[in-house]
């Protein structure tokens, strides 16, 4: 029998040989008849000296079975999430489920997902610990550390775009999600933005030689969609309560005050978690769950003679015949549609652009002179790329630009128009030697 008080007597225990004895107090019990510590005696039948060392033996019970207990409860939650934050459900029993959905395996492997069965799988496949799984996905209103970087860009209606790069640790945990659960799940073929061999130029030349192009956009597209839709997305991809819950966290994210309170830095929730606009995992779960809007408005589109494609948060449609369009009718249905779907049409942003006036799809021009390109970039942009080019030929100070940005711009002429983006890319080409400095390359 061990009659130190040293708790280094009790080393920390694997919570596999804990759940293999049984459960925690089993494991307790055992562990405290291998030591000798459980003994049945007739307390009545015991000597003076005897009880006094009986209720030693006792007192070092209860000291090791306090001890023990504590261990099992950091071996357990060293194996489990346990927690993920104030108001958000989750428990560590994978294994039942009421909500679960039929087949869950063959859903996940007609998509090719992987099988998860619990937290721990779940973070196997990551890479990384349960408690640093846990510490990226828990949520708290208030926090003193965040795992994104925030910065603000103008948008066209003046207001400003939040951007939330997740930092490393969590951007890998991300890019494994996205490539191997969320770039695998079904998207329809209406949606060109963020898929591989879809563009801007796709989306636009679908629209190309319309009578009547209308571009509408959902209003606040990434803040809408919550944890609990993508939540819903994983459930009905085939995965667990369990796991489900803790991908869904691992993806979305409140928007964040920072404030400086007694010296010290605060990010306050000041909305509820959504898909951060910066996170590799949001724009294909952005696409998954518009997969039932787009089926909707694609199926609408047909019925009364448009074309439809969608590129993020921008919806356009296109009518090519000669019959009267009905736009008003279009305008009603994809509003009433687009709020069933969780979504809302932003009221300021909804154009009708007809054939006699320029027509423009995703930031390309659709419409022209006969033998143009599909799609092409406008007049004005490459107007002022070949002056910008032509500048730097010349040794002028150019407007700040470098020239991986002159590359990028005539990059994308070249998508639209290669004969006329190669040209540009070739005068550039020549200016290669020249380094990025004070606006000029030279």
């Amino acid at each position: 029998m061990a009659d130190s008080h040293d708790s280094t007597e009790v080393s920390l225990p694997e919570w596999k040989g804990i759940a293999e004895a049984g459960g925690i107090e089993s494991w307790i019990h055992r562990e405290l008849e291998r030591r000798q510590l459980i003994e049945e005696v007739d307390y009545a039948s015991l000597s003076k000296a005897e009880k006094k060392a009986y209720k030693a033996r006792r007192d070092e019970e209860r000291r090791v079975r306090r001890l023990l207990r504590k261990h099992a409860w950091q071996a357990y939650k060293k194996a489990h999430v346990v927690h993920l934050g104030r108001g958000v459900f989750y428990h560590d029993t994978p294994d039942y489920d009421r909500y679960d959905i039929d087949g869950r395996e063959e859903r996940l492997a007609d998509n090719a997902l992987p099988e998860i069965a619990d937290a721990s799988a779940l973070a196997e496949a990551l890479g990384i610990t349960v408690p640093t799984m846990r510490w990226l996905a828990y949520h708290r209103e208030v926090d003193s550390g965040t795992h994104y970087r925030r910065w603000t860009v103008p948008k066209r209606d003046g207001r400003r775009r939040l951007i939330s790069e997740p930092k490393p640790q969590l951007k890998e945990a991300q890019r494994w999600i996205a490539r191997e659960i969320t770039d695998h799940l079904p998207v329809h073929g209406a949606a060109h933005g963020f898929l591989a061999g879809r563009s801007t130029v796709t989306n636009a030349a679908v629209h190309a030689g319309a009578r009547i192009v209308v571009k509408l956009d959902l209003k606040d597209y990434y803040p809408t969609i919550t944890t609990p839709r993508v939540k819903g997305m994983f459930r009905k991809a085939g995965y667990g309560e369990q796991v489900a819950t803790l991908l869904a966290m691992l993806c979305t994210e409140s928007p964040r005050e920072e404030i400086e309170l007694d010296g010290k830095t605060w990010y306050v929730a000041t909305g509820p978690r959504s898909l951060p606009q910066g996170a590799p995992t949001s724009p294909s779960i952005t696409n998954a769950i518009s997969l039932r809007l787009d089926l909707r408005l694609a199926g609408l589109a047909r019925k009364m003679g448009f074309r439809y494609t969608r590129y993020a948060d921008d919806l356009t449609f296109s009518h090519h015949q000669r019959s009267e369009a009905p736009i008003g009718s279009l305008f009603r249905l994809v509003g009433q549609i687009v709020v069933e779907e969780g979504f809302e049409v932003h009221p300021k942003k909804t154009r009708v652009m007809r054939s006699g006036s320029r027509q423009k799809v995703t930031g390309l021009v659709v419409n022209g002179a006969d033998g143009a390109p599909a799609a092409r970039v406008p007049r004005s942009v490459r107007r002022k790329l070949r002056a910008a080019i032509k500048n730097r030929e010349l040794g002028r100070p150019g407007e700040g630009e470098s020239l991986a940005q002159l590359r990028g711009w005539a990059a994308y002429v070249y998508m639209t128009d290669p004969a006329k983006g190669r040209a540009l890319l070739d005068r550039l080409a020549a200016l290669g030697g020249e380094s990025d400095e004070g606006g000029t390359d030279g």
